[in-house]
């Protein structure tokens, strides 16, 4: 059997699916979704084999997936070991559209968001109501607009499947869309990924349907405005909660990752700062309803670990993805994920020295031989099922999960 040897750089185009958006926000109308190709440079005639890369709740795709900085680029690694890696972007988030939302009076009302826009944008602090009081997407739009995209990669490679690869909360999106569209979906790679196993119930007599009433706008709560916005010092807080390791990352990552995410993000970066006319940056963050992904939909047509095999990632410093249980909706875990996937090709390993920003630190490279392994062999490590602890010297340890 001959061996496809890829010698040639891959090749990157930034592009912009058509969707008629299903946000409450902009129902009906039409909008952009933005999706980046590291194309594989491949021989003529070769098969295309596409990946398709989903983004978390606050951290645009391009700097999650394709952070410009020495070999940290999972997608760019992906097109380099013969991938068609398209790295995509939902409604409000990155340089997809935003609806309704590219004004800062859209901003979460409570006071501590508020004070993050003086001076920038506004002299002042703006206090009056938002002007869209709902939160913007839901789990029904962002499956639709994941199924817009998954089209159109399909058809662009002449295939009729892909895998789907997403990070932290692009569990919720990935994982129901795999269970719903079985026959479009080859694979599952979850890196550090977000499973709530009391999470909100589907509609009743349904599936995925959603929950009756949706939430409406109501002052000062949960779901009455589009977005939050976020600061650098805020990721760089979160993430030193997640260092467990002397050398986990390198030093100056957060500069590199932070310009990553202002450059996704060209309204967002000028707002913020203490001094007029010197923005910090802000990052818009989308307020989102969610809801069907749960330790019952997870099994349901027991799809997931059978036509779709799924592999799981996550580091052991990981602070996000594994909450207490008396959180209520809040309760997170990755292992209650692996064990109630139904099927036996599934696949979970707990890696040393790394959290949930694994993808910017120094274990960002196992990560990508990882995924890499599974696109390919459908096995990492030689193995093709079980859970195991992965340390820093490469040892396995069989877990019971």
């Amino acid at each position: 059997m001959a061996t496809t040897v890829v010698t040639a750089a891959p090749e990157v185009t930034d592009l912009y699916v058509d969707h008629i958006s299903t946000i409450p926000a902009n129902a009906g109308k039409p909008a952009k979704l933005f999706v980046r190709e590291h194309k594989a440079s491949l021989p003529a005639g070769s098969p295309r084999r596409p990946v398709l890369m989903l983004h978390g709740r606050s951290v645009a795709a391009v700097a999650g997936f394709d952070l410009p900085y020495k070999n940290y680029s999972w997608a760019a690694e992906l097109a380099k070991a013969g991938f068609d890696a398209y790295i995509m972007e939902l409604q409000g988030s990155g340089l997809s559209t935003r609806p309704t939302m590219d004004n800062h009076k859209n901003v979460s009302p409570t006071p501590a968001q508020r004070d993050l826009l003086s001076p920038n944008p506004n002299p002042t602090p703006y206090y009056g109501p938002v002007e869209y009081g709902a939160q913007l997407n839901n789990s029904q739009s962002d499956w639709d607009e994941v199924g817009k995209v998954v089209d159109f990669v399909l058809a662009r490679a002449g295939v009729t499947k892909l895998d789907l690869i997403g990070w932290s909360a692009a569990a919720q999106q990935l994982g129901p869309y795999a269970i719903q569209h079985p026959d479009k979906v080859r694979s599952l790679f979850l890196c550090a990924p977000i499973f709530p196993p009391n999470g909100r119930k589907s509609a009743p007599g349904t599936d995925f349907g959603a929950p009756v009433p949706l939430p409406v706008s109501k002052p000062e709560g949960a779901f009455a405005y589009p977005m939050t916005v976020g600061t650098k010092n805020g990721v760089e807080s979160a993430w030193r909660r997640d260092l467990g390791c002397p050398d986990q990352r390198e030093d100056g990552i957060l500069d590199h990752v932070w310009k990553a995410m202002m450059a996704a993000d060209p309204k967002g970066s000028q707002w913020g700062g203490k001094v007029p006319g010197s923005p910090e940056g802000l990052n818009r963050i989308r307020n989102s309803f969610w809801w069907g992904w749960n330790s019952t939909t997870v099994r349901l047509h027991d799809i997931l670990g059978d036509k779709v095999p799924v592999c799981i990632v996550y580091g052991e410093h990981d602070t996000i993805i594994n909450t207490a249980p008396d959180l209520g909706l809040l309760y997170f875990s990755t292992p209650e994920l692996y064990r109630n996937i139904p099927g036996p090709k599934k696949l979970m390993f707990r890696i040393s020295c790394a959290g949930h920003q694994v993808v910017w630190e120094r274990q960002a490279k196992l990560v990508h031989t990882m995924s890499e392994h599974w696109l390919k062999h459908g096995k990492v490590e030689g193995a093709t099922s079980g859970s195991y602890a992965r340390d820093e010297d490469g040892a396995l340890t069989l877990l019971e999960e």
